[in-house]
């Protein structure tokens, strides 16, 4: 077929062009049928569905409370930082900028690389938790596709190993695991939030969309502890462990009206900030957790029990000669024959034979009842998960040999905490203190366990124990007069008790006049050549002692400070 030609113009033909504008037309039709349908009559459908690829639901993370010591001063607190996370199915970085990013992170490109692949299948992956900001914004600075952080908090200790055992830690998702972060997790955890935000094509928050529900942050948890006085306690123990080559240590310090503990220390210690898994062993409270037999420190309890019953008279004398004392099959010896002596110079020379003559005339059922009376056997009731009950032996099973045992502090166990809480029977007049982590005016459930007379009869029988002549003249603190008692105790081993590992104590108050403080300490297998409780551990109370009576503005009572005094007596 020819078309007509004019000139040198071929002419089309009218149909061709006709059918040509139809083809347009219709295309046209057809993508405004097109556009009609999604952005009309299918706009939900396609909202939804490009919501489900930008649009995602965030978590917020909420602020956890702090922790406080008793003015405030911050003892844990939580940081801002960065998590980085990859989405391992967008995630293929060229083996340079992969480099780098292992180096920040602090891994080998090998190690990174088989973990991402490890999870190619996944769609969120952690790289790595708790960046600094600063080593953060140097990934985010990558521009990695598939690559984002995410806000988080770090848990910060920071007095680091002086308030380790009583704080505890939180996990990397700031959950309480240990201590006081795990007994106030209720209080300190605040509650996350969560907000719709639309991401980048690399997984980057570039809008917030919506905010479902704002984070509501943890509260705050203020403690009795004060700052101060646990630093110095802290040191002064370290000091003795070390001094002494001992295996580890414990001390207690509380408010002898209140029965708040003011400080609480062991050793050894960790750093909760950072723990490898070496020091695993070391995060257990021992102060609170762990009992032991008390030894001679219960000898004043077991005086005030036959004084309280009334089987024998404060004027009462005790023949311990010829220093031994045959019960039953048994032997009870003394360090050597200290003739007759009255019930002070019993515990002042910490007689073994005359505590138990004066414990023997106690029916098992008193005695057993009347220690029980000062918080032996019993959790104390401390806010701490895991605190121990001790053990205190049944009347029923109470022989003669081992009621006197019992009397000198066998055959009984107590943790450090419920020993120093037993003697604020003696510090408050007879009355025996709940003891709490949480700052208070005054000890609701305080009770009486001793007549106001014989609690200061005891006291000062303990005034003499640290006296020259006594057991515990180390303990002496400049300016305040001081009540307290030593004990030196054979560690415990299958078949019997140790000749040579012991476990050196003592435990006090001060002042002796009208006692504010109570303070245990416990020192844990000391070696080499002092190792009694005298020589060992008393000088960590007068250290700790003096610091805390002068820091809590206490005045001085001894007769010595008062003579010197205007009006004083000559």
């Amino acid at each position: 077929m020819t078309h007509p030609v004019h000139g040198d113009v071929t002419l089309v033909p009218r149909w061709r062009r006709q059918l040509l504008l139809g083809a347009f037309g219709l295309a046209l039709t057809g993508l405004l049928v097109r556009a009609f349908y999604v952005q009309i009559w299918a706009r939900d459908f396609y909202r939804r569905h490009g919501d489900r690829q930008q649009i995602r639901t965030a978590t917020l993370p909420a602020h956890r409370g702090r922790l406080l010591d008793r003015q405030g001063t911050p003892l844990a607190v939580s940081a801002p930082v960065q998590a980085v996370c990859i989405d391992p199915r967008r995630f293929h970085p060229d083996e340079t900028r992969l480099r780098r990013l292992a180096r920040l992170l602090g891994e080998t490109p090998e190690a990174l690389r088989r973990r991402i692949e490890r999870h190619r299948h996944r769609a969120f992956l952690y790289l790595a938790r708790q960046l600094p900001p600063e080593r953060a914004a140097a990934v985010e600075a990558l521009d990695l596709d598939g690559l984002f952080l995410r806000r988080e908090f770090r848990r910060y200790y920071p007095a680091a190993e002086v308030t380790a055992h009583l704080l505890g830690f939180t996990d990397i998702d700031q959950h309480g695991q240990e201590g006081l972060e795990r007994r106030f997790e209720a209080q300190l955890a605040g509650v996350p939030g969560k907000i719709r935000v639309v991401r980048d094509r690399r997984g980057r928050i570039i809008e917030a969309v919506e905010a479902i529900r704002p984070p509501r942050p943890g509260h705050d948890v203020r403690l009795s502890i004060d700052r101060r006085l646990q630093y110095r306690a802290y040191l002064e123990l370290k000091r003795a462990v070390a001094k002494h080559g001992a295996k580890g240590g414990m001390l207690v310090l509380l408010d002898a009206h209140t029965g708040e503990v003011l400080a609480l220390a062991n050793q050894p210690t960790f750093n909760p900030n950072s723990r490898p898994a070496a020091f695993r062993g070391a995060f257990r409270n021992r102060a609170v957790v762990d009992t032991f037999e008390p030894g001679s420190t219960l000898k004043p309890l077991s005086m005030a029990c036959a004084l309280r019953e009334g089987v024998v008279d404060a004027a009462a004398s005790i023949d311990t000669r010829p220093g031994w004392l045959r019960v039953g099959r048994h032997l009870v010896r003394d360090h050597r024959n200290y003739g007759v002596l009255s019930l002070a110079g019993v515990l002042k020379k910490s007689s073994n034979v005359g505590i138990t003559r004066i414990a023997l005339r106690l029916s098992p059922v008193k005695f057993t009842r009347c220690l029980a009376d000062f918080g032996l056997g019993a959790p104390a009731g401390i806010e701490f998960p895991g605190e121990a009950r001790g053990r205190l032996p049944s009347p029923r099973g109470l022989g003669r040999f081992e009621q006197a045992t019992l009397a000198f502090g066998y055959g009984l166990t107590v943790s450090a905490l419920q020993l120093a809480r037993a003697y604020t029977v003696f510090a408050d007049d007879g009355v025996l203190h709940s003891v709490t982590l949480l700052p208070r005016a005054r000890d609701d459930a305080a009770r009486r366990v001793l007549p106001a007379g014989i609690a200061r009869r005891l006291r000062a029988m303990l005034e003499n124990v640290v006296s020259r002549e006594g057991t515990a003249w180390r303990a002496r603190v400049p300016g305040y007069r001081v009540a307290g008692k030593t004990g030196t105790v054979r560690l415990a081993v299958p078949g019997g008790y140790a000749d040579d590992r012991y476990r050196a104590l003592f435990v006090g108050m001060a002042p002796a006049s009208e006692p504010r403080l109570v303070l245990a300490v416990v020192i844990d297998e000391p070696r080499g050549r002092e190792y009694y409780g005298g020589q060992v551990a008393a000088p960590v109370f007068a250290r700790v002692m003096e610091v805390a009576l002068r820091l809590l503005g206490v005045p001085p009572d001894s007769r010595a400070v008062l003579a010197r005094l205007p009006g004083g007596a000559g």
